[in-house]
């Protein structure tokens, strides 16, 4: 009903309006956005944040509507098709990077951008629109004529000043959710979040209080304490047959952990194919329970079936992020349990104590706390863990692990942020065309922002809306209809009604929980 909501703010009078629909993270944004293409039955184009997203984005086409697929095209790296008639309809989905490159492309790509910047666009669609006011996808606005601009956003922040232009660029906020509302509506699992308080051994906090800001921060990322919690954690919900998402900014702490471990992992240097291979035995394999993410897992891709989180390592205190790994897991789940489980769902923020990581926590659960859900801090001392069986309990290991950071480079990247971003998309294409909540117990204060240097805010740019768009008639050939039933579109309410809301304390299944993990939300 929420997507019926929305879509009947933009249509309006009977005529199509630009602006900004703002859904959680699993509420079915992408079945929204292709309602819209379908209710206005002229061409459309997608811009998404990757090629795994405009897989997916084609996949749900082919799904929900009857578009031949002829007229459904997608354009990447790896993949360069001849747009259909232009007396006809049809859809493209792309990249922001893909449109917004400026150098030298091939034959093929530049006949493909030549038809773009002739055809008159019907819809524009902006998949995580928080990304269009950035600097380098400005050429955009200029290389698209588009009727109607949707945007599209779990996360309406950036940690700049850039998201009120949005207001001018695309167009004004046309609906927004409310997270409770839909997650006691049953529409979205039940998330417990949890910060987990984890002090450096004496070995790490000794060097962390001598050493440069850039050791600093691969010292609180790899703090042994730190990593063992991920490692008990990640054998305890395996053990319950949950599915677990591991995000880590940091390459190096990231391919440590998943190798140790023997646990299959994505990051920047990962292909498209093989990401879309890994993701597909996640979902589908029973034996394939848990994977290693790093920023790249953030935006705009489907995993239903995850429904726990473990963060080792995040990108300073951006609020988008963490609210984009939250919503990871926040698509509607079955029952948590026949026994009173409140939750179906975890969220774990693994924070060294004593650390500047601290503060950036602090900060970066804002806007998550503005949804109305709420954060207990728990103490890693308190989990029942034994390290002389987890492998990150060895005292060699962790000798090993900071020998390996002091002995690093401040500016080695092998230790740092994982690359894949704007930049290294753009190259690859380059390359394809050449021919290949509130929180509970914790007296800290607001924190500081830091700017976001997250994978596509400090590249992308904006586009100037078109305000109201006149009412158009189908071209020959539309798009087609939603298939089978209509109300199908807007989703089909998860049986039964969801638990109660995020920041009541309750119970757990005895059976099923460890007692650490009942009643984990205190009240506001």
């Amino acid at each position: 009903y929420y997507q019926e909501r929305a879509l009947r703010k933009m249509f309006s009078n009977g005529r199509a309006r630009s602006g900004i629909i703002v859904l959680p993270c699993g509420a079915g944004k992408t079945l929204t956005g292709i309602t819209a293409a379908c209710t206005l039955r002229k061409s459309v184009m997608i811009l998404t944040t990757s090629a795994v997203a405009v897989d997916q984005w084609r996949k749900q086409f082919e799904e929900y509507t009857t578009i031949d697929s002829s007229r459904l095209l997608t354009l990447t790296a790896e993949t360069k098709q001849t747009l259909w008639p232009v007396d006809e309809a049809g859809v493209l989905v792309s990249t922001y990077t893909m449109l917004a490159f400026s150098g030298r492309r091939s034959l093929a790509a530049e006949r493909i951008m030549q038809q773009i910047r002739e055809r008159e666009w019907g819809l524009l669609i902006f998949d995580e629109v928080q990304f269009a006011p950035a600097p380098a996808f400005r050429r955009i606005n200029d290389l698209v004529k588009s009727h109607c601009r949707l945007g599209l956003t779990a996360t309406l922040v950036r940690e700049d000043d850039l998201i009120k232009d949005l207001q001018w660029l695309i167009g004004p906020k046309l609906f927004e959710a409310n997270w409770i509302e839909l997650q006691d509506q049953g529409f979205l699992a039940r998330v417990s979040c949890q910060e987990v308080w984890c002090p450096m051994t004496a070995d790490f906090y000794r060097e962390y209080l001598r050493c440069s800001h850039a050791k600093q921060r691969k010292l609180w990322v790899c703090n042994p304490t730190k990593l063992m919690t991920c490692e008990w954690l990640l054998r305890y919900h395996e053990a319950r047959g949950d599915k677990i998402l591991v995000f880590s900014d940091n390459v190096f702490a990231l391919l440590h952990t998943a190798k140790a471990l023997n646990r299959p992992f994505i990051y920047g240097q990962v292909s498209a194919v093989e990401r879309v291979a890994i993701l597909n035995k996640f979902k589908h394999e029973s034996t394939f329970n848990s994977l290693f993410l790093s920023k790249v897992g953030d935006n705009a891709i489907d995993i239903p079936c995850a429904n726990v989180v473990i963060q080792i390592s995040f990108n300073f205190a951006s609020r988008r992020q963490e609210a984009q790994r939250l919503g990871r897991i926040l698509r509607a789940k079955p029952q948590a349990g026949d026994e009173g489980e409140n939750f179906n769902a975890f969220f774990y923020s693994l924070i060294s104590k004593d650390t500047l990581e601290m503060v950036y926590a602090d900060k970066r659960q804002q806007f998550i706390i503005d949804q109305g859900y709420a954060y207990k801090v728990i103490h890693s001392r308190d989990l029942p863990m034994q390290p002389d069986k987890l492998i990150y309990g060895d005292p060699q290991r962790q000798r090993e692990i900071l020998t390996d950071i002091l002995a690093s480079d401040d500016n080695d990247k092998t230790l740092d942020d994982d690359e894949d971003d704007p930049s290294r998309q753009v190259l690859s294409a380059v390359a394809g065309d050449r021919g290949r909540f509130f929180r509970v117990n914790s007296n800290l204060g607001d924190g500081w922002g830091g700017s976001e240097e997250c994978q596509l805010e400090s590249f992308g740019e904006s586009l100037r809306g078109f305000g109201d768009a006149p009412h158009v008639q189908p071209l020959q050939g539309g798009l087609g209809r939603l298939a089978g039933d209509g109300g199908a579109a807007y989703g089909a309410r998860p049986g039964g009604r969801g638990g109660g809301r995020s920041g009541r304390s309750g119970g757990a299944d005895a059976t099923s929980m460890h007692p650490l993990f009942r009643g984990l939300h205190g009240k506001k």
